[in-house]
C-alpha cells in the first residue's frame, strides 16, 4: 500500500451532518456514492488522476450534494457520514440508517 493510500485510509472518519454544514456552505463537500471507496476517490484527487475523477463525475458517482439532499439532511441533524478531509474538500458518503 502506498504511503498516500495508507495515510488516507487512516484519515477516514465519521461525522454528523451538523458538523458538515459549514463545509457545505463553503461548497467544499463532495458526495461519494456508496460502493465507491472514499480512499480511492481521495487518492485519485490527491494524485491528480483527472481521468478517473472525470469518469466518476460523468457517471455521477461523485457529486455536490443537491438542494433536496441538503434539505433532507437538515431534517435529520444526527445523520452520519463517512468522511475524508482532503483540503480544500471534504469527501462524504452516507451511512445507511
Amino acid at each position: 500500500m502506498s504511503d498516500l493510500r495508507a495515510e488516507l485510509t487512516q484519515s477516514v472518519d465519521e461525522a454528523e451532518w451538523e458538523w458538515l454544514i459549514p463545509h457545505v456552505q463553503r461548497d467544499a463537500v463532495i458526495l461519494v456514492t456508496p460502493g465507491l471507496s472514499l480512499v480511492d476517490v481521495g487518492e485519485a484527487i490527491a494524485s491528480d488522476n483527472s481521468q478517473s475523477v472525470q469518469q466518476w463525475i460523468d457517471e455521477q458517482l461523485i457529486t455536490k450534494p443537491s438542494v433536496d439532499q441538503v434539505g433532507e439532511w437538515n431534517g435529520d441533524r444526527q445523520k452520519r457520514f463517512h468522511t475524508l478531509i482532503l483540503q480544500p474538500f471534504v469527501l462524504v458518503q452516507e451511512i445507511a440508517a
